[in-house]
C-alpha cells in the first residue's frame, strides 16, 4: 500500500511537470521549433552534418514533442496505458537529458527552452532537473509491470480530448501569435526602458594574496592583492533587452527607430517569407502614406535584398537590417507587423491578421 502511494505521488509530480512544460510550449510551438533549429545547427557542426536536414522539419517536430508532453502527462496521472507511457516518457527524458547535458557541458545552447520563455533555466539547472525526472521515471520503470496497462473509459476519453485540444491550440498559435507572450518584447513593453538596468549594477571583486582568496565589494587599493575575477552581484537588475539594434548602410538607426510612431514590418528572412498576404501590406503602405505613422521594413537579410524587395513591391519607405535571432524573438511570424510609440510596443500582428489602415490609426488614438 505504501509503495503504491509513493508511486502515485511520483506519477502526479512527473505527469504534472510534463503537462505544465507542454502547455507552455503548446502556447508557442514556433519558439520550440526555433530552439530545435539551434540544436540541429550545433549537432550538424559538432556531431554529424546530416542533423542539418532536420531544420526543415523543426516545426512539425516541435508540435509533436509539445503535444506528446501534454498527452503523456495526462496518461501518466490518469493511469491510461501506464506501461507504454512510462516507456515513452523514459525515452523522451533520455533525449532531453542528452540535450541539456550537451548544452551545459559544451556551453552551446545557453537556454534549453524547457519551459519556453516563461521560466528561464541555466544549462546546468536544466540538466539537474532532467536528471531528477530521469530518476523518478526510472523508479516507475522498475515497477512498470505492477501497473494496469489499460485504464477507465472516462480516462481514455480525457486523453483523447487532451490530444485534440493540444493539437488545436498548437495549430492556432502557429497560424496566429502565442496566446500568452512571455518574451521581452511583449505588448506593453517600453523597449528603451527595458534596455536599461533596473538598478545600478553592483559587482564584487575576487582577489588573491599569499595563496588565499578574498572578496571585496570595492576594488582594493592595496597593490599586494592580485585580481582574479569580477562578479555581478545583482543579476536581476540586468537589462531585460540587451541585443536590440537596427542599422543599414548609412549607420546605426536604433535610437531613431525607438522615437515617434513607427509601424515596423519585421521579416526573419526575405527568401523564406510567406508572400500570400503581401497585398494587405501594400494596402497598409498606401494608407499610411503621408500620415504621422512611419512605416518601415526591418529584416534579417542583406541590405541589397531588403532594398530589392521594397523596390519590387513599389513601397516608398526605408529598409533596415537586424539580427535574425532578435527578429524571431520579437515576432513569431515571417513577415509580421509591430506598432511602436516612442519605443513602446503597442500591438503585434501575424501576417494572417494584418490590420487595415483604420485599425492601425485607431491603436495610436487610444
Amino acid at each position: 500500500m505504501f509503495r503504491q502511494s509513493v508511486l502515485f505521488i511520483i506519477r502526479l509530480f512527473v505527469g504534472g511537470l510534463f503537462i505544465f512544460s507542454g502547455l507552455i510550449k503548446v502556447n508557442d510551438p514556433v519558439g520550440t521549433a526555433i530552439k530545435l533549429e539551434e540544436y540541429f545547427d550545433v549537432f550538424s557542426n559538432d556531431i554529424a552534418s546530416f542533423f542539418y536536414v532536420f531544420k526543415d522539419i523543426a516545426l512539425p517536430l516541435a508540435v509533436f514533442l509539445v503535444v506528446a508532453e501534454v498527452v503523456l502527462g495526462v496518461m501518466l496521472i490518469l493511469g491510461v496505458r501506464l506501461r507504454f507511457t512510462v516507456w515513452a516518457l523514459g525515452l523522451m527524458i533520455l533525449f532531453f537529458t542528452f540535450l541539456t547535458f550537451y548544452s551545459a557541458y559544451f556551453n552551446k545552447v545557453t537556454d534549453c527552452g524547457c519551459f519556453g520563455d516563461a521560466i528561464k533555466l541555466t544549462p546546468w539547472e536544466s540538466f539537474i532537473k532532467d536528471v531528477i525526472l530521469l530518476v523518478l521515471i526510472g523508479v516507475l520503470f522498475v515497477y512498470r509491470n505492477t501497473f494496469s496497462n489499460e485504464g477507465p473509459s472516462w480516462a481514455k476519453w480525457s486523453v483523447r480530448i487532451s490530444l485534440v485540444l493540444s493539437v488545436a491550440l498548437a495549430i492556432t498559435a502557429i497560424r496566429n501569435l502565442p496566446f500568452i507572450d512571455f518574451r521581452a518584447y511583449k505588448e506593453g513593453v517600453n523597449i528603451p526602458e527595458a534596455m536599461q538596468p533596473s538598478a545600478p549594477l553592483e559587482y564584487e571583486y575576487v582577489m588573491t594574496k599569499d595563496g588565499e582568496e578574498f572578496v571585496f565589494t570595492q576594488y582594493p587599493s592595496d597593490d599586494s592583492y592580485e585580481f582574479k575575477e569580477m562578479r555581478l552581484i545583482n543579476e536581476d537588475a540586468l537589462p531585460k533587452i540587451s541585443d536590440f539594434a537596427v542599422w543599414n548602410e548609412d549607420g546605426d538607426f536604433t535610437d531613431e527607430i525607438l522615437m515617434g510612431r513607427k509601424a515596423v514590418i519585421l521579416i526573419t528572412s526575405i527568401s523564406k517569407m510567406n508572400t500570400t498576404q503581401l497585398d494587405n501590406y501594400d494596402d497598409l503602405v498606401a494608407g499610411l502614406n503621408g500620415s504621422p505613422i512611419e512605416l518601415l521594413v526591418v529584416a534579417a537579410s542583406s541590405q541589397e535584398e531588403i532594398n530589392g524587395f521594397i523596390q519590387q513591391r513599389g513601397w516608398d519607405l526605408r529598409g533596415y537590417q537586424a539580427d535574425a535571432t532578435v527578429i524571431k524573438t520579437i515576432m513569431r511570424s515571417n513577415p509580421g507587423l509591430m506598432l511602436l510609440d516612442d519605443g513602446k510596443v503597442l500591438r503585434k500582428y501575424h501576417f494572417r491578421n494584418t490590420p487595415d489602415t483604420e485599425e492601425v490609426i485607431g491603436v495610436y488614438a487610444q
